[in-house]
């Protein structure tokens, strides 16, 4: 795993940032939220610049940000919306193991509050069930790794995710396929 990323998809509520700084501290690696990296390099809070460049401005900057991410042994805690941005997927799957971090909906739905609140890119009118159901395909498409939270602690999961991107590694270091 020496040099290796891990990196954290998944909906918004679901612990990328949680899992990912507990995961971080567990691998002696280094954390990067790319959502605090988007308002430090755009000076702006995410509901700011979705509200000033709406839904799609928001996600071409989040997409070039992503895809400009250039770390070494790091576990980078996504956005949720980062899997719609294609260059920025390409770039991130090729600089380490992405993991899904997966939720059932109705914990989601518990876990957030007011959505304009957190900068939750979701289109006027859609409700938090659609953007679930239109976002799970492709977060398992872009997935090396899906990791089921429902049940763990957040120590628990970090763990469960260690333990899933040691046998990613290993499997791809020895020439197998994903674990």
């Amino acid at each position: 795993m020496k040099g290796k990323n891990v990196i954290l998809i998944g909906m918004p509520g679901c612990g990328k940032s949680t899992v990912g700084v507990v995961l971080a501290k567990i691998l002696g690696c280094r954390f990067l939220d790319s959502d605090l990296l988007i308002q430090e390099q755009e000076d702006r809070l995410l509901s700011e610049i979705i509200g000033q460049e709406g839904i799609e401005g928001f996600e071409e900057i989040e997409n070039r940000v992503n895809a400009g991410i250039n770390v070494k042994k790091t576990v980078i805690a996504t956005g949720g919306s980062v899997v719609y941005g294609k260059e920025a997927m390409e770039h991130l799957k090729s600089i380490g193991a992405v993991v899904y971090i997966k939720l059932p909906y109705e914990e989601i739905k518990h876990r957030l509050g007011d959505l304009t609140k957190r900068g939750v890119a979701i289109r006027k009118g859609q409700t938090l069930r659609e953007l679930y159901d239109e976002r799970q395909p492709l977060y398992e498409k872009y997935a090396d790794i899906i990791a089921d939270e429902e049940g763990r602690s957040i120590s628990e999961m970090a763990l469960y995710v260690r333990d899933k991107v040691i046998e990613y590694f290993d499997a791809r270091k020895c020439g197998g396929e994903n674990a």
